[in-house]
């Protein structure tokens, strides 16, 4: 059942930006609602109101809505007009397909003086003697009924035979409210009698049968153990009950009345609240995927969906190998490049996606990376480092780009055969091994032993006396090859 609360006017009232008090428009059509309450006290300024396809059975709470200008109750269970003199602005009310039978409660419309249109078409009282001729005479300020203009002349008519029309209208109101006070009294009895039934069901045997007898339930109880039809069996013999049950029900013919509406609606409620049991029944949880094995064992996960995967290629350049993973199984797409000094993994994460919702995680042997939630996991074809290992993301692209220093470890399929990296230190114990191993010894003829002579090891330099230079000869005047010109300026 519906029921009108705040949550459920904000969510109608985005238009607003979910603001209630300021609220001028509302709809709330086909919310199963039961009773009309609460909208008086938050949405005060309201001139539009939308409740049509309810449940709603008396018209109450909202003569407080000063500014209601078209208020809409169609298909609801209402009988009566009541409650709408203080709707001062009220122009137009549209109570098209309800249960009104009590006519002369239009009366109740007299003080609204605005009111311009009335829609009374599929009610029970559009079906009286003169229903159209009472409603005009009786509510002056009305210019449309049921959609027609009332016209002048038609008006005059109907203020003149009104005297002969009202006791024919009290006397269909009388017989219908007899046909509706055994109506009520037939759905009363016929609820009471499904409420029964429902308790013995609930609160019969353990087997679903009432029994007087103990020794019979007991070799009953026996005979059970002994024939058990399987879980199937009795799961599609629960099916077909309920859908016998439910075409019994739709096809079962009754009246159009407020309480077949009330009716229907409880039926589909329990349909409903079936469906989901069966649903919650056939919810299997998935297990945990399992990454690792009991043995130790890591083992290959690609559980990230990929919704457009690319092409993927093939290279192989100077003893690098490249995996690529075809994307034909909507799994996400990766490359594996296994180089000499490191592996690198480009994994196609999705280009807009927050790096917030990745989680790298290298170990020695595999690596792991959550996508959202979701796990992809590759063994690697060697040991790596992971304290040295990076992880970025492609700007143009989106990929995660992760790099996997080796360590000197080749990993095979069963056994783990080790090439140890020699350190400086052992390459220095080893070149020192092998020199003392190999040295090399001169050999000398003993007969020629003599002492080295100490004085002369250091040797004194011969002073060598230093040239003077030789002055230049300056030519004279007196020097038979030297000639005098004129141009040259003197030597100083």
């Amino acid at each position: 059942m519906g029921w009108i609360t705040e949550d459920l006017i904000r969510r109608n009232a985005e238009h607003n930006d979910c603001v209630i008090f300021s609220l001028e428009e509302l709809s709330l059509h086909q919310q199963e609602i039961e009773r009309l309450e609460h909208i008086d006290k938050w949405c005060r300024d309201l001139k539009i109101l939308y409740l049509q396809n309810n449940l709603i059975g008396k018209i109450e709470n909202v003569s407080k809505l000063k500014k209601l200008e078209y208020l809409n109750l169609a298909l609801n269970n209402i009988e009566k007009i009541e409650n709408l003199e203080g709707c001062e602005e009220l122009a137009k009310l549209d109570l098209t397909v309800n249960f009104i039978g009590e006519l002369s409660s239009i009366k109740n419309l007299q003080h609204n003086i605005h009111l311009k249109e009335l829609f009374l078409m599929g009610n029970p009282c559009a079906s009286f003697d003169h229903y159209r001729e009472f409603v005009v005479a009786t509510l002056p300020q009305l210019k449309w009924l049921d959609g027609k203009e009332i016209e002048p002349s038609e008006r005059i008519k109907a203020l003149q035979d009104y005297s002969v029309i009202e006791p024919q209208i009290r006397e269909q109101e009388k017989d219908h409210c007899l046909k509706r006070a055994k109506l009520k009294e037939e759905a009363q009895r016929k609820h009471q009698e499904e409420d029964k039934n429902e308790d013995k069901r609930s609160n019969a045997g353990f087997d679903g049968r009432w029994y007087t007898d103990i020794n019979a339930t007991l070799s009953s109880l026996e005979s059970k153990d002994h024939l058990q039809a399987p879980d199937t069996e009795e799961h599609n013999t629960k099916k077909l009950d309920n859908s016998e049950d439910d075409l019994e029900f739709w096809n079962k013919p009754c009246l159009f009345t407020p309480e077949s509406r009330l009716e229907t609606l409880r039926h589909m409620e329990k349909q409903r609240k079936k469906q989901e049991k069966l649903s919650e029944k056939k919810k299997k949880v998935k297990p945990p995927r399992t990454l690792i094995t009991e043995d130790g064992k890591a083992l290959n996960v690609n559980e990230p969906k990929y919704v457009r995967p690319n092409r993927a290629l093939k290279t192989q350049k100077c003893q690098s190998m490249v995996l690529v993973n075809h994307c034909f199984n909507s799994r996400i797409d990766f490359s594996l490049k296994d180089n000499e000094k490191q592996i690198i993994l480009d994994l196609a994460v999705y280009r807009y996606m927050d790096t917030s919702l990745i989680d790298v995680d290298v170990q020695p042997t595999y690596v792991r990376v959550m996508i959202k939630g979701k796990p992809f996991q590759l063994v690697l074809p060697a040991e790596v480092k992971p304290d040295s290992s990076s992880a970025k993301r492609s700007q143009t692209t989106g990929h995660l780009v992760i790099c996997m220093p080796k360590v000197g470890e080749v990993i095979t399929g069963g056994q783990r055969a080790f090439k140890s990296m020699k350190t400086t230190s052992d390459r220095s114990r080893e070149q020192t091994n092998t020199r003392s191993k190999h040295m090399e010894k001169l050999e000398v003829d003993p007969s020629k032993h003599s002492f080295p002579d100490v004085t002369n090891i250091v040797q004194e330099k011969k002073h060598t006396p230093r040239r003077r230079p030789e002055p230049k000869i300056i030519p004279s005047e007196e020097d038979p090859t030297f000639e005098d010109n004129p141009e040259v300026p003197p030597l100083i």
